[in-house]
């Protein structure tokens, strides 16, 4: 019954990766899960579009120790900026992942984008990627115009566990008295545990499976930790935190959870613009040759972050 509610553009990609015969994440050694995901991440997504800024950087890690980093940005003029957070259940993904998505946002919305290549687990468990995304945040934020950014309040984003890491980059915002002009969550997860009806719904034959969550779960910290609140942000107070930007997929494990942030958010009297889009998958937002909710979506999340930091 839940197959019914996919699109055929999405139900045709999906029966095109069942066909190629991919091994699952979970079923792979680290390294190959890594290699695999590379490889497939921008099979789907739209061309690399050419830019005028497109440059290497690094930003303070919370080990102190600098992370590599990309800008990308259509113009050279001092653009405001958001930080980006790629997903990839905190174990694979990387700059090359998500260069692709990183472009169509800077184009589309006219803002800087800079994505942060954040240590992984299982070599780097929780919090190491939530402290440096913390450290890059402030980075940014403090000190813009050393990278040619536009001061004032930045933005941050990003899809799946990169969302998490925004929803928590907003919470830490607040607590050191940071403005934040958006968080941008992409089909974030929210939750301590995949216990929602949407991961029973979803959790096979819906791209993102419910082996591989776990997965990426148990690489990144211990069950008895996954109620802290920079995993599972839906445990956190979360008044006075920016407001947000959520886009879901209907047909996606970690919606559920998405929905109940968003109204978690509400609740505390927090601004929340909320897209869900139906008949798609986790990961549509990569899929802009494929379907066209996707590109739609681009340009939604481009118009809320162009708003949000040309007040």
């Amino acid at each position: 019954m839940s197959r019914q509610l996919l699109t055929p553009a999405m139900a045709g990609v999906l029966d095109r990766i069942r066909r190629a015969g991919h091994a699952p994440f979970h079923t792979l050694p680290l390294a190959q899960a890594r290699a695999a995901y590379l490889a497939g991440a921008e099979m789907l997504d739209l061309p690399r579009a050419p830019l005028a800024r497109v440059q290497a950087l690094q930003l303070p890690g919370g080990d102190g120790q600098p992370r590599p980093a990309r800008l990308y940005a259509a113009t050279h003029a001092a653009l405001p900026v958001l930080l980006y957070l790629h997903g990839g259940g905190f174990v694979i993904g990387g700059l090359e992942t998500h260069d692709s998505l990183c472009r169509q946002l800077a184009l589309r919305s006219g803002a800087a984008v800079v994505s942060l290549d954040y240590r992984l687990a299982p070599e780097h468990p929780f919090p190491a990627a939530v402290e440096d995304a913390w450290a890059a945040m402030r980075a940014l934020a403090a000190d813009a115009p050393r990278w040619g950014l536009r001061p004032g309040p930045i933005a941050v984003g990003g899809d799946s566990a990169g969302g998490t890491l925004a929803a928590v980059c907003a919470l830490h915002a607040r607590d050191i008295g940071l403005p934040l002009a958006l968080q941008m969550l992409i089909t974030p997860g929210t939750a301590a545990h995949a216990h929602t009806p949407s991961h029973r719904l979803f959790g096979h034959g819906f791209l993102l499976e419910a082996e591989t969550i776990a997965w990426f779960f148990d690489q990144t910290l211990p069950a008895t930790q996954r109620g802290d609140w920079r995993f599972a942000p839906l445990q956190a107070d979360v008044d006075g935190v920016a407001p947000a930007c959520v886009l879901l997929a209907e047909c996606d494990p970690l919606v559920d959870e998405g929905l109940a942030y968003a109204d978690h958010l509400r609740a505390a009297g927090v601004p929340v613009q909320l897209d869900l889009v139906r008949g798609v998958t986790h990961d549509f937002i990569k899929m802009g040759r494929a379907l066209k909710e996707a590109v739609r979506a681009l340009d939604d999340l481009s118009s809320a972050l162009r708003a949000a930091l040309n007040p």
